[in-house]
């Protein structure tokens, strides 16, 4: 989501570390650029006067004019106040009370609430080793008792059984006190939201939040909405005792202000981000990690943590003994490929992690592998024989009307992906010659093939 606010800054970096030594008006203009970059991305006017402030300061001083490269030095400084903005260090879930904790989840109708109840649900049970319940508090809107049980069913988390005719705080109490005698960790309880926020909704979830003692009250905000994301949080936060948020569809097109202004407007930490469809696309909040990404330096340990979750260890060790030996991969490889790619967010949640990525989106582009085109891709190879698969050279025009006729595809579907095939085969190759140091040294523009 950062990607508009990340190109930007970029720019003005490399203007900077282009030159030798930096005076006060280099960094006055570069912050000036850094500014108008910022409130295009929707950071609210306050949190970039401040930061500026904080930044344009300490690059005027002596650790900017002293130091040998004091371009590279000017974006170590701009890292370390995002960092600052965004909250400085990872505040995971408090868990620690007799059990079980209780999660209240609030939020405005519309912002994924429900969604992120089962998402955050999973993540307690299978990362924290919890027993968790879920439990749905929306008498309001039609239907969302059941969304969230049918959820639950899907992602394997209990949920309370449904009664109608009760209050919010009556089924919260019954969840609690189920909790409690049948030996659950976490109870997880999904409040109603309103289109806006007033008096009732907020009447409603302080009233839950008496008697439910949470030990998290987390506030679910869209990202993709932006300044109004910051006022809801802004509003809520006044209201309630937050101890967190949860930012959902950072995968989306918005500009990232709403994630850059929140902390310091709310003093309230974002804890996890949402950045998918799947009930495991929900991450914690690294505040180093998504600086590195905005400044175009990758999240290199989010990625490795990512594949480290998706992949098939045996499969990897296969592929590399491959690319080691300089042989080309085939289209099982490429199946096995795109399997791990969308388990680890699809094409562009793993191109926003990798460094340097901003100045090679033209070769990128060229690659064409958007993630609606994923699961496309896989149909078209799961028709294909294994001696197909294993020997894309066997593809004629014969097996490829035959092959367009079962994955209900055409010719020329099969005709690009056999081109994007060649295109990782040749990626591939060269990862095999450059070896583990040359990959360090060239990063991802390294494995790209020259603009002509």
């Amino acid at each position: 989501m950062f990607d508009t606010l990340s190109g930007k800054l970029t720019n003005v970096f490399d203007k900077l570390t282009k030159r030798g030594a930096l005076s006060e008006g280099d960094v006055n203009a570069a912050m000036r650029e850094v500014r108008i970059a910022l409130l295009e991305a929707d950071v609210s006017l306050p949190v970039v006067k401040e930061f500026i402030e904080k930044v344009r300061t300490r690059s005027v001083g002596a650790e900017v004019v002293k130091s040998v490269t004091p371009g590279q030095q000017v974006i170590k400084i701009v890292n370390d106040e995002i960092i600052n903005m965004l909250g400085k260090d990872e505040i995971g879930l408090n868990l620690s009370t007799s059990p079980p904790a209780v999660i209240l989840m609030t939020g405005l109708q519309g912002s994924g609430k429900t969604t992120t109840t089962a998402k955050l649900g999973k993540l307690v049970k299978t990362t924290h080793k919890k027993k968790v319940l879920m439990a749905s508090l929306d008498v309001h809107r039609p239907a969302a008792m059941e969304q969230l049980a049918t959820l639950g069913q899907k992602g394997e988390i209990d949920t309370l059984p449904i009664k109608n005719g009760l209050s919010p705080i009556d089924i919260a109490k019954n969840a609690i006190n189920t909790g409690r005698k049948e030996g659950y960790d976490v109870v997880i309880l999904d409040t109603a939201g309103r289109l806006h926020v007033d008096d009732t909704l907020m009447s409603e979830i302080k009233g839950i939040q008496d008697i439910a003692k949470p030990t998290e009250t987390l506030l679910v905000a869209d990202s993709l909405t932006d300044q109004d994301a910051v006022n809801v949080a802004t509003n809520f936060s006044n209201s309630l005792n937050l101890s967190g948020i949860v930012l959902t569809r950072i995968d989306g097109d918005g500009r990232g202000g709403a994630a850059l202004s929140m902390r310091a407007t709310t003093g309230c930490p974002i804890k996890f981000m949402g950045n998918g469809e799947g009930l495991d696309a929900i991450e914690a909040f690294h505040p180093d990690r998504i600086a590195n990404r905005i400044l175009g330096m990758g999240d290199v340990v989010s990625l490795v943590e990512k594949a480290q979750e998706a992949m098939d260890i045996k499969e990897a060790e296969k592929l590399a003994k491959k690319v080691k030996k300089g042989k080309g991969f085939d289209l099982n490889d490429m199946d096995t490929q795109l399997a791990q790619m969308r388990k680890m967010g699809g094409m562009d949640g793993l191109m926003g992690m990798l460094p340097g990525v901003n100045k090679v989106k033209k070769q990128l582009a060229q690659v064409n592998v958007d993630d609606k085109s994923i699961a496309h891709l896989q149909a078209i190879i799961s028709s294909m024989t294994p001696a197909e698969r294993a020997n894309p050279k066997l593809l004629n025009g014969s097996r490829k009307r035959r092959i367009a006729g079962g994955s209900g595809t055409s010719v020329q579907e099969i005709n690009r992906l056999l081109k994007q095939f060649k295109q990782m085969n040749l990626m591939m190759k060269r990862v095999g010659k450059l070896g583990e140091k040359g990959l360090a040294r060239q990063g991802i523009q390294g494995l790209l093939p020259p603009m002509h």
